[in-house]
């Protein structure tokens, strides 16, 4: 159960990251683009082409950092069996003082060290998890980390784009300002759930965080504007 647990909040921690990153980057792209040309044409052609760029360049990031710290967790799983095989005392007294910290003593504490050291599978799983803070199912699949970054990357990107499609591009900036400011405090409300931070105050965050980017957007495209004019 513990391993579903860590898959599922790897699972949507990936997907907002993905769909975050996305929806702020691209609104800020489209708003620069939009206030600096006032073409329809132009903010969709710009817009898709970083939609793209985005999640391709988001998918490879989270395919290779997942790589790494699967390769970094098994390096250290050798390490952990290598030195219970050279150090078992010392890894003894380790696993000791991880559960004195948790409260036990006496022969309670010399009986939970006897049972986890007289496996090596679960003597080196206790290791990674308590000592050096390690856990397998985070990264255990780099290429569905790939794939749930980079798909919800596109559907984040998609959001700031489809007012104008519908819309002029003056009130098309106005609508997809307030559409991607409730996207963004409802994705951050939501990962506020399992970060262990208030939903309100999680959602509040990401909100300012991506206006303050459409913000920085609009503004370089004001700057473009009136330099191309």
């Amino acid at each position: 159960m513990q391993k579903e647990g860590h898959g599922s909040s790897a699972w949507l921690r990936d997907l907002i990251l993905g769909g975050q990153d996305g929806l702020v980057n691209v609104l800020g792209i489209v708003l620069a683009v939009a206030e600096a040309t006032g073409a329809r044409s132009m903010v969709l052609i710009a817009g898709l082409a970083a939609t793209f760029a985005e999640s391709i360049s988001m998918g490879a990031v989270a395919y290779t950092s997942s790589k790494a710290s699967k390769e970094y967790y098994q390096k250290q799983l050798e390490l952990e069996y290598e030195e219970i095989k050279t150090k078992p005392d010392e890894e003894r007294r380790e696993v000791r003082e991880i559960y004195r910290a948790r409260g036990f003593s006496g022969k309670l504490l010399e009986d939970i060290v006897k049972k986890i050291t007289s496996n090596k599978k679960v003597w080196v799983e206790t290791m990674m998890r308590d000592e050096l803070k390690l856990s397998e199912t985070e990264f255990a699949h780099p290429v569905r980390d790939a794939v749930i970054v980079g798909f919800a990357a596109i559907a984040g990107s998609l959001v700031p784009l489809v007012p104008f499609i519908f819309l002029p591009v003056e009130v098309a900036v106005i609508v997809t300002l307030g559409f991607s400011t409730v996207v963004l405090f409802a994705s951050g409300a939501i990962k506020g759930q399992w970060t262990a931070v208030h939903p309100f105050k999680s959602g509040l965050e990401m909100a300012v965080v991506g206006m303050t980017a459409a913000i920085a957007g609009y503004l370089i495209g004001k700057v473009l504007g009136v330099t191309i004019v």
